[in-house]
């Protein structure tokens, strides 16, 4: 086994861990930890790809931000009432057991499909990729320069919604009152 096929192998079984720790977890802290692990994973692949914006992008939008926003709206709930909530009736359990046969038939529907464009990609496989730093500094320069006020805009917004889940989980009646 070379150092690449190594390397894939450990990244992809460590996103799939921690990708099923997150629906296994019981504590939601937890799971939201385990969502972060497989976002670096993901990107880690990413990196292994020869693709280091989009890693880099995975890095700071999915594992950073989400992450964040996640922790706060999970701040926000009342969670040994919502454990209850969710845990109770047959409608629920088959709910549950139907979504993991989706989600196991589309996990092997996207396996087979992804070994066949791989074999095709491999006899199709005429340009070298290049080292995309001319791409990625294209795209910045157009990211600040035209975009710059969407770009800015989504910053402050990100800000007001942290803000305000602080806000209301530390209000009377929230479920983090002091």
């Amino acid at each position: 086994m070379t150092a690449d096929a190594f390397l894939f192998w450990f990244l992809a079984i460590v996103t799939l861990g921690s990708g099923l720790a997150v629906i296994l977890m019981s504590n939601p802290i937890y799971s939201a930890l385990s969502l972060a692990m497989t976002m670096v994973g993901i990107s880690a692949l990413f990196v292994t790809l020869n693709a280091y914006f989009i890693a880099g992008v995975q890095l700071i939008v999915y594992a950073g931000a989400v992450m964040v926003l996640f922790t706060m709206v999970i701040m926000l709930f009342d969670l040994k009432k919502d454990l209850q909530a969710f845990t109770r009736g047959k409608m629920t359990g088959a709910l549950k057991i139907a979504s993991v046969g989706l989600m196991a038939g589309l996990i092997v529907g996207a396996v087979v499909l992804s070994a066949d464009l791989l074999s095709d990609k491999a006899q199709k496989s005429t340009a070298l990729a290049g080292d995309g730093m001319e791409a990625t500094k294209q795209l910045g320069q157009i990211l600040f320069s035209k975009y710059v006020f969407g770009f800015e805009a989504l910053g402050i917004l990100l800000l007001v919604i942290a803000v305000g889940a602080v806000a209301l989980a530390r209000s009377k009646g929230g479920t983090h009152e002091h």
